[in-house]
């Protein structure tokens, strides 16, 4: 098989509901019409894209990776069932994985509290701090079985139901040179795009994502929200994500997710997920990976290890 190139731009931007930067980042690198767009985040309502296509001149073509993933459930019954069993294995080890990294945050804010020196202060909030990191490597290896032993017991690509569509997918990334993701349901996003292999369809394409499509094109994808109605969350390492922007860990919606202002909890967030750089990307905000250089960022918010945050 001939390699395929890498993305040609991936740009990363903040939500587009209210203060869409799209257009614009589709002018700045450059993209020609036809844009082929990815919606499945939406689940149900993934073909009601009629702003998102007002939005790009008209000039877009949805490849419905979600109505594709129905289709092909409808048509290969034992593809469907296995699925199901894999998402529920999935679902169950994030509830285990959930307990423990709660478990942890809650030791880190007892240690946090307590009265002692501050070097042995600073060597407790470490060893919490590897504890978590040890979780979250543990996590991902285990997501990643539970994915290769799918993969290898019923070969979805192989499949005729997923290899015909497929191949229509593949036809209209020939002549779409650039893919807009959009958010919605990140785990739902990432799950029908690797059904199809839709990363592996990148040859030279320009890649756009924001919300969860930011997310799922890093390397893992963290879930999280500082201030709940349940109260005081811990992120949590969801999965491994598609690896196209390695070294990122998108962090969409930070003006309503993140406590910014609280630096202790900044700052150890920045550290559990380093080396990765932690990118929130609020309204309006985006950059742009080219060259293996980071681009005309605007709005981007990089959490540092001390806890303050500030522009890439």
């Amino acid at each position: 098989m001939t390699p395929r190139k890498p993305p040609r731009a991936v740009v990363l931007l903040g939500a587009q509901r209210f203060e869409p930067t799209l257009g614009a980042a589709v002018a700045e690198i450059g993209a020609e019409a036809p844009i082929a767009t990815i919606t499945a985040g939406w689940q149900e309502r993934e073909t009601e894209d009629q702003e998102l296509d007002a939005h790009l001149g008209g000039h877009t073509v949805n490849l419905r990776i979600w109505e594709r993933a129905e289709r092909v459930f409808r048509a290969d019954r034992e593809l469907h069932h296995a699925h199901r069993q894999r998402q529920e294995m999935l679902r169950l080890r994030q509830d285990f994985y959930r307990v423990r990294i709660e478990h942890e945050l809650s030791a880190s804010q007892v240690i946090q509290n307590r009265k002692a020196p501050p070097e042995v202060l600073e060597v407790e909030r470490d060893t919490t701090l590897r504890a978590m990191r040890d979780l979250d490597e543990w996590h991902i290896a285990e997501c990643a079985r539970i994915r290769d032993d799918f993969e290898a017991a019923y070969r979805p690509l192989a499949r005729d139901a997923v290899a015909k569509e497929r191949r229509e997918i593949e036809a209209i990334l020939r002549d779409a040179r650039t893919i807009a993701i959009a958010g919605g349901h990140v785990a739902a996003l990432l799950n029908r795009m690797q059904l199809f292999g839709v990363e592996t369809l990148i040859d030279g394409h320009a890649l756009l994502g924001w919300s969860a499509g930011a997310m799922v094109l890093a390397e893992r994808l963290v879930v999280f929200h500082d201030s709940p109605p349940q109260g005081p969350g811990a992120a949590e390492v969801l999965d491994r994500g598609l690896g196209i922007l390695p070294g990122v860990v998108a962090l969409p919606d930070p003006e309503t997710r993140l406590l910014l202002e609280d630096r202790a909890r900044m700052s150890f967030m920045a550290r559990r997920f380093a080396p990765s750089l932690c990118m929130a990307l609020p309204a309006g905000a985006r950059v742009t990976r080219g060259d293996g250089l980071w681009q005309g960022a605007h709005g981007i918010l990089v959490l540092r290890p001390d806890g303050t945050h500030g522009s890439l």
